[in-house]
């Protein structure tokens, strides 16, 4: 597996473009303005010295993973550092999502997997008066990033522990539309699907959806190589760790590769 994931991020490498490759008007302004905007900026700091006490924090939570690859239940005990260090998205990464989310100013963001809270953060940061909804499988992680919430003083957020194939339904036929879905969690190809098929119903042509490691697995590539088939997706862009799309009315069927 992991071979196969070097593999795949040479060929991605290989055949992806920067910004000045992109014939796309919308996806040039994306990349110059958003994607490859690494400028520091004041909202990064609290959220990342909040990351370096996670990454110090060697309490001891129980870790209930419902997806991922299994139908059932395991629970570890690992300790907060540990996930910090493996499970948070990149400071790079999590940056990008905040400016996405940012450029695409929605009234309501939705996010699966919350995982400690880092992410959800930016998120919250990006979209102050945006009503940010967060959904967790495990209940110890999720009191860690409420924790985490309270030490950022962050009063946006509003978070539900469950499984995300039982909460999200109801979540999303009580948005009038979806604005901005971030998908991370439960990496299983079946699950995916389903998940963006829910959203459909309800995406206009200034949604976001996002989808995380789409070349997590054979299953996950062939996820994303579905979402990116469907009639009513009409512009994605893989970055390889993520996957964007949007679905623009009136606009020809493109598909890009970037480098990040």
């Amino acid at each position: 597996m992991i071979i196969q994931f070097i593999t795949d991020f040479l060929k991605h490498r290989l055949t992806a473009k920067s910004r000045h490759g992109t014939h796309s008007p919308f996806v040039y302004q994306l990349a110059d303005e958003v994607i490859y905007d690494f400028n520091d900026k004041s909202d990064y700091k609290n959220i990342e010295l909040q990351r370096k006490k996670l990454f110090n924090d060697d309490s001891v939570i129980t870790v209930t993973d419902l997806g991922a690859g299994s139908h059932l239940n395991k629970n570890r005990t690992k300790k907060i550092s540990q996930i910090a260090k493996n499970a948070l998205k990149s400071p790079r990464l999590a940056q990008l999502i905040y400016r996405l989310a940012k450029n695409t100013n929605p009234k309501t963001a939705i996010e699966l997997g919350t995982c400690l809270g880092i992410t959800t953060a930016y998120l919250s940061k990006a979209c102050p008066i945006a009503e940010i909804i967060t959904i967790e499988g495990c209940p110890e992680t999720a009191e860690v990033a409420k924790k985490n919430f309270a030490d950022l003083n962050l009063n946006n957020i509003e978070l539900h522990l469950g499984n995300f194939d039982l909460i999200l339904p109801d979540l999303i036929a009580k948005q009038p539309t979806l604005d901005f879905v971030y998908i991370d969690g439960n990496h299983r190809k079946d699950a995916t699907l389903n998940y963006f098929k829910w959203c459909l119903p309800k995406v206009t042509e200034n949604s976001l959806l996002i989808f995380d490691d789409i070349y997590w697995s054979e299953g996950m590539k062939k996820a994303w190589g579905e979402i990116k088939n469907h009639p009513d997706v009409t512009l994605t862009v893989d970055l390889f760790w993520i996957g964007l799309v949007y679905f623009k009315k009136g606009q020809a069927k493109e598909h890009f590769k970037l480098k990040f």
